[in-house]
């Protein structure tokens, strides 16, 4: 099969825009580089529309708002494998919103597949072997090799014809509409702007003292302008995991450094210094200046909604055995918490603590009332 074209222009931007206009669904894929730079950004992005698969460059610095009026035209669908992720990408890079979505790895968890990923799928569906030795591929590699073009054209080739698989599994179980509810409330997903104390965001921190908070904002701030030098994803400067373990132990020495976990000989050699340094300037934070989490206010115990809590998560795995889907797709814990502790009587009251998706109280709602 010919290498696909690949559209590094504005105007080619702009005549692909134009005959994409005139189908009524699009196969859509992206590439980024988040495993190997410091600012990850979109580096390829696939179509497949009819029988023609384009790729498209948009390192060359074309101007992709062409696009922008198709991509967000709800008449044309627009068919994506686990597509949270690309919508973000594509709204953060170019402004680029999706309206009229199909998602065909949130189309096979709703028929309760065990495996979901595109390699998963198209394998169960149409006997296809996908090489996933591209998937961390740097995409900011130039010229793009032909076999990675061929990999980049293979995740959007297939998709129209997986589409009229899963539809008709989703009709045939009543199931179309829920997976429309999560396709329309997946349209709206964007990365959260950033903001604040690096300290704020880290997984585990609300455990360490004020002093040790201080401590571990000093050693981000150094992991991230190293980052930024370097331009390498964070987790390849240092892991997060080994910043919090310096943070709770701060070494008094680079000798002590080597007790760290994560920490190895060579990165002593080439961090030692600067990671004695950021925790010099944490220990000697004046009090005043030190960081805090925001307080929350602490739910007080309440043993009856606990108790609630248990029976609805046992009604959720039963109802999840019966409809063959993994609970967690059936409905989250943090929504079960809540109904548990609100203790709803009646469908109203119910739906009053829009806790529940209109698919889950129509299908769930009288289950979940009478396990309360």
């Amino acid at each position: 099969m010919p290498l696909p074209q690949i559209l590094t222009r504005t105007a080619e931007v702009e005549e692909l825009a134009a005959e994409l206009s005139t189908f009524p669904q699009i196969a859509v894929d992206l590439e980024a580089d988040s495993m190997h730079h410091y600012q990850e950004k979109v580096c390829l992005l696939q179509f497949t529309a009819g029988e023609q698969t384009i790729l498209l460059d948009p390192l060359d610095g074309a101007d992709l708002s062409s696009l922008r009026p198709v991509l967000a035209n709800p008449g044309i669908r627009k068919l994506f494998h686990a597509a949270d992720y690309d919508i973000r990408c594509l709204a953060r890079d170019f402004s680029i919103q999706i309206y009229g979505l199909f998602d065909t790895m949130i189309s096979s968890q709703f028929l309760g597949e065990a495996k979901f990923g595109l390699a998963d799928v198209l394998g169960k569906y149409f006997g296809l072997e996908v090489d996933k030795k591209y998937q961390r591929a740097d995409w900011t590699i130039r010229p793009i090799s032909p076999e990675m073009v061929r990999y980049a054209a293979g995740d959007t080739r297939y998709l129209a014809d997986l589409v009229v698989i899963l539809e008709e599994k989703l009709h045939a179980m009543g199931r179309r509409d829920w997976v429309a509810e999560e396709f329309a409330l997946l349209e709206k997903a964007r990365f959260a702007e950033p903001n604040g104390l690096l300290c704020l965001r880290v997984k585990g921190a609300g455990k360490l003292t004020r002093r040790q908070l201080g401590l571990l904002e000093e050693l981000l701030q150094w992991r991230n302008a190293e980052a930024q030098r370097r331009d390498l994803p964070h987790f390849k400067v240092l892991g997060t995991a080994s910043l919090l373990h310096l943070a709770t132990q701060a070494p008094s020495s680079v000798r002590g450094l080597v007790a760290i976990e994560g920490i190895s000989p060579r990165l002593v050699e080439r961090y030692g210094k600067a990671l004695m340094q950021a925790v010099e300037q944490g220990v000697g934070l004046d009090e005043a200046d030190l960081p805090a989490f925001p307080r929350v206010e602490r739910r007080e115990k309440d043993p009856a909604a606990d108790k609630r809590f248990l029976q609805l998560k046992d009604w959720r795995k039963k109802t999840a055995a019966q409809l063959a889907l993994d609970p967690g797709v059936l409905i989250n814990n943090a929504t079960l918490e809540q109904v548990a502790r609100a203790n709803p009587q009646s469908r109203a009251e119910l739906e009053g603590l829009g806790a529940l998706k209109n698919w889950q109280l129509r299908e769930l709602g009288t289950g979940m009332l009478q396990a309360l």
